[in-house]
């Protein structure tokens, strides 16, 4: 499979250029898995910040909106970038001055090559720069003057090597030729190196003499190839010396060494040997280095007697490879001879690989596929051959895996499935190492996150729940907290909690959050001992999951009944009468008390007493069956009339009584009982006309009450005290009383221990026409309590309390053993609520608290 890439050059003229050059050729990559760009630019040196490069988003084919989606950016790793991309344009600018000469010295030609990178998907494009040299650099020579000594029997022929003039530019801009000032003695030949370097030598032509001029004064000057050109010149002194008439004579022109990168200093390359026949002073020879090629600093020392060339600098392979040493020997007579030493430098692994993590995303999907890219590692090692071949591995075990994308690039990629909830976080090492011998090694570490995908429906800690509460329990109260655990994150591990059914919610109610059942009502054991209903707990996933686990709540029985008298039972107030003959024998049943008690088990167990009798020595009641009896036998002297009060109580704790009132008539006929009869019924029509006065003086006592109350309120709202109530514009939360009460059970009787509690919360919109029902509160002092003996209807009392708060306004009424008030709070959202409450000071009552709010 074949994969196409291709590649442009553009040349871009500035000073003298005309226009812009362009060149274009095609490269195929092959066997690779996307398909990469590699762009060439030729632009000048020197070009100002912003100039035009090139226009990348035309050149690779691709748009400028991609250049922008896939967040394009230039990668490298030199430490100055040269060139910025205007993702806005698709362009390529300059963004640094560029100077070539100091950027690539004398290597030609200069280029600086970049990498685009892409995402969303990755793209890899390289680009290759090439700086272009103009001739901004004149040629200069080392020193201004150059000193030369010339025996005046110097023959025609004799060489006199001069010192080059540097040129940093390259190519035509370098130095071309050099020109000597006319004179009647020498001549110069101009001569190329291999690297294509120029150098002079000034040849005698005639010999001089010093009698004749004993100093000659001469210019050399240096000509470069550019436009315009450029020269640079130097003073040569030439001092003509007398009777040394033999130069020295080198044994080779060309020595060759070499010498390893990182040679210790000392280390010797080669020695050279010049010779001169002459004897004497004159025929001994010094030696000196007069260039160095290729190098900027003192890299190796000549011992000027011996021609020792020893290692004095730090030779490093990757800025040189090849150096060649100029040597001249001269003898004493100021004859001289010169030589080349070329100096090959040979490799060391002395770089350790260096990873650059071009993109890296932080964290990956566990439900990723395999072969999913994570990112893109770029791995450089400047040593060459072998000692530069780079693998790049990660540490075993992990579920990813590393791969080479174009050269000197890696991808990191998923290599099998993730698991969030086995391993969320990764530590992963990659090892970039050479194939040099030694082998060099670098590490990074990076961390990736695995995020988390809703994968895991909830858990209950239980497979089932059970939980018991005892009746007449108060509405609100927690019954059991129901637990379920998500082995997700975040929030698709947050759980809430609802109720499986719909019609359980008459009888309990779930916190969403915490899992926690309230009761919504007070539960009563004669009406209902059990119930099954279902909870379901679901996360809070994008794609939500749930799971449902079944409850049993269980009703247990408390004493809450009291015990009911079926016989004998009073009749419209009046107390069931017996009769029975002075001639009673002892232990004579008078009556039986027949009794029922609603509650079960030992609460439902009765037992009667004899609380009070007219003459408790003459009956007596069964503790187990509540047979009345006569205990002794009957007098003359007793009365005739008897009223017996008998109190049934239960075995519960605390326990409940009833009290039943039996009138016993001692006669022999029925005139005697009508008699009995008679003032027994006198007796209660006095007690009602008394009762009935007391009702009367409570009503007119009431009416008047609220008509002070209604008279007060209406003047606060018209004062502005209630503002919430006077502006239209606001929704007005008016709160009526109305009268609830409690069931009359059997069990609610004077004789009554315990309380029950009903506490309702109504919240009725007009304009909606729907109703919110809330999670019940238990009973707090909001409540409205009834004596148990009370009337279907509240008694009107002695005392007003109205009261204006900022928060909120009261109105209390009390009377007698009932105390009201009415309580307004404003929301935030300006609704009113207003609650009813009423409070009775006996011991035995029943509460009801009814909050009633309606929004206009």
């Amino acid at each position: 499979m074949f994969h196409f890439g291709f590649t442009q050059t553009r040349h871009a003229s500035v000073q003298g250029y005309a226009k812009w050059q362009v060149h274009a050729f095609i490269c195929y990559l092959c066997c690779m898995e996307l398909i990469y760009g590699t762009v060439r630019y030729s632009i000048p040196e020197e070009m100002r910040k912003g100039a035009f490069v090139g226009n990348l988003s035309r050149d690779l084919g691709l748009d400028v909106k991609r250049l922008k989606s896939g967040n394009a950016r230039i990668v490298t790793t030199d430490p100055v970038h040269y060139t910025e991309l205007d993702t806005e344009k698709g362009i390529l600018v300059v963004n640094e001055r560029i100077d070539r000469e100091g950027l690539c010295r004398l290597t030609s030609p200069c280029t600086i090559s970049f990498e685009i990178i892409l995402e969303n998907p990755l793209e890899l494009h390289r680009v290759n720069v090439e700086i272009v040299d103009i001739n901004d650099n004149s040629p200069s020579f080392p020193k201004k003057e150059i000193h030369l000594q010339v025996s005046e029997l110097a023959l025609s022929g004799a060489r006199f090597l001069l010192e080059n003039a540097a040129d940093p530019d390259v190519g035509i801009n370098s130095l071309q030729s050099y020109t000597l000032s006319p004179n009647d003695n020498f001549v110069l030949k101009q001569h190329s190196r291999a690297d294509g370097s120029k150098y002079v030598e000034m040849v005698l032509q005639t010999p001089v003499d010093r009698e004749k001029q004993d100093e000659i004064n001469l210019e050399l000057t240096a000509f470069d190839g550019g436009k315009p050109q450029k020269s640079g010149t130097v003073k040569i002194i030439v001092i003509v010396l007398d009777a040394n008439d033999n130069p020295p004579i080198f044994s080779e022109r060309v020595y060759r060494a070499s010498v390893q990168e990182n040679a210790l200093k000392g280390t010797q390359v080669t020695t050279v040997h010049a010779s001169d026949t002459d004897v004497g002073v004159n025929g001994e020879v010094t030696y000196s280095i007069t260039h160095v090629t290729g190098s900027s600093g003192d890299l190796f020392h000549l011992d000027s007697q011996t021609g020792k060339i020893i290692v004095w600098g730090e030779i490093d392979y990757e800025n040189t490879r090849l150096l060649e040493i100029d040597i001249e020997a001269k003898d004493y007579g100021g004859l001289t001879d010169s030589c080349k030493v070329i100096v090959e430098v040979t490799d060391v692994n002395d770089n350790v690989p260096v990873i650059t993590v071009m993109s890296l995303s932080n964290s990956v999907s566990e439900d990723a596929v395999p072969g999913t890219s994570i990112g893109i590692i770029n791995v450089k090692d400047f040593d060459s051959g072998k000692n530069g071949e780079v693998q790049c591995f990660i540490n075993p075990g992990l579920p990813f895996k590393i791969q080479s994308s174009l050269t000197n690039y890696f991808t990191l990629l998923t290599g099998d499935n993730l698991d969030r909830e086995s391993v969320s976080k990764y530590n992963i090492t990659i090892t970039a190492k050479d194939a040099g011998l030694p082998s060099l090694s670098a590490s990074i570490a990076i961390t990736l996150e695995i995020s988390d995908v809703n994968d895991n429906s909830p858990i209950f800690e239980k497979q089932s729940y059970s939980a018991s509460l005892m009746e007449n329990n108060t509405p609100g109260m927690s019954i059991i907290s129901i637990l379920a655990k998500d082995a997700d994150w975040e929030r698709n591990a947050r759980i809430t909690y609802r109720l499986g059914e719909s019609s359980a919610s008459s009888y309990v109610s779930i916190n969403s959050d915490t899992g926690v059942v309230y009761a919504v009502q007070s539960f009563d054991y004669e009406q209902m001992k059990d119930f099954e209903f279902s909870v379901v707990a679901q996360d809070a996933g994008l794609s939500p999951r749930s799971s449902q686990v079944t409850v049993k709540l269980i009703v247990q029985d408390e004493n809450d009944n009291s015990p009911q008298i079926l016989y004998p039972k009073e009749n419209e107030g009046r107390t069931m009468a017996e009769m029975i003959s002075r001639q009673a024998d002892v232990g004579y049943l008078v009556t039986k008390i027949v009794a029922v008690d609603a509650d079960s088990g030992s609460n439902a167990w009765l037992s009667y007493k004899l609380l009070k009798a007219t003459d408790r020595t003459i009956f007596a009641v069964d503790l187990n069956n509540g047979e009345i009896r006569t205990a002794r036998q009957i007098l003359e002297s007793d009365h005739m009339k008897h009223k017996l009060s008998v109190v049934v109580q239960d075995n519960g704790e605390p326990s409940r009584s009833a009290i039943v009132n039996i009138n016993v008539a001692v006669a022999d006929s029925f005139n005697e009982l009508n008699s009995a009869f008679n003032d027994t019924l006198q007796d209660k029509d006095n007690e009602n006309i008394t009762f009935y006065l007391i009702i009367a003086l409570v009503a007119v006592c009431s009416i008047f009450l609220i008509t002070i109350i209604g008279f007060v309120v209406f003047k606060f709202c018209r004062h502005g005290y209630f503002p919430s109530f006077l502006e239209s514009s606001k929704p007005n939360v008016h709160c009526t009383p109305r009268s609830f009460y409690p069931p009359r059970y059997a069990d609610v009787g004077a004789t009554g221990t315990l309380q029950h509690v009903y506490n309702y919360e109504v919240c009725l919109t007009t304009d909606s026409r729907a109703s919110d029902f809330k999670y019940v509160r238990p009973c707090s002092q909001n409540t409205l309590r009834l004596h148990s003996a009370a009337t279907e209807t509240l008694r009107h009392g002695e005392k007003e309390i109205l009261q204006n708060e900022s928060m909120g306004t009261s109105i209390g009424v009390q009377a007698g053993e009932v105390t009201c008030s009415w309580n307004r709070e404003a929301n935030p959202q300006s609704s009113t609520v207003s609650l009813l409450q009423c409070q009775s000071t006996t011991s035995r009552s029943e509460v009801l608290s009814l909050n009633h709010c309606a929004t206009h």
